[in-house]
């Protein structure tokens, strides 16, 4: 099992995606060749990010931020 399929599975159990770990998805997707296994993990995380399924840590410190602004 590479990087990125254990990132995705650590995400897909805590329904939580860190902002670390989204940059070591983005370093691997780009850095290196990965599988078959490796690209059907991270549909499957796309997957479930769309249907709200896991949480991106970066896009709820957006909203944060953009809240204290229009405050």
């Amino acid at each position: 099992m590479t990087l990125i399929t254990t990132i995705v599975r650590k995400a897909l159990a805590t329904g939580y995606l860190t902002v670390d770990a989204e940059e070591q998805l983005r370093q691997q997707l780009q850095m290196t060749k990965y599988g078959l296994e490796d690209f059907e993990a991270f549909i499957t995380l796309q997957k479930e990010v769309m249907e709200d399924r896991v949480k991106q840590q970066a896009r709820e410190l957006w909203r944060s931020q953009n809240r204290s602004a229009a405050a």
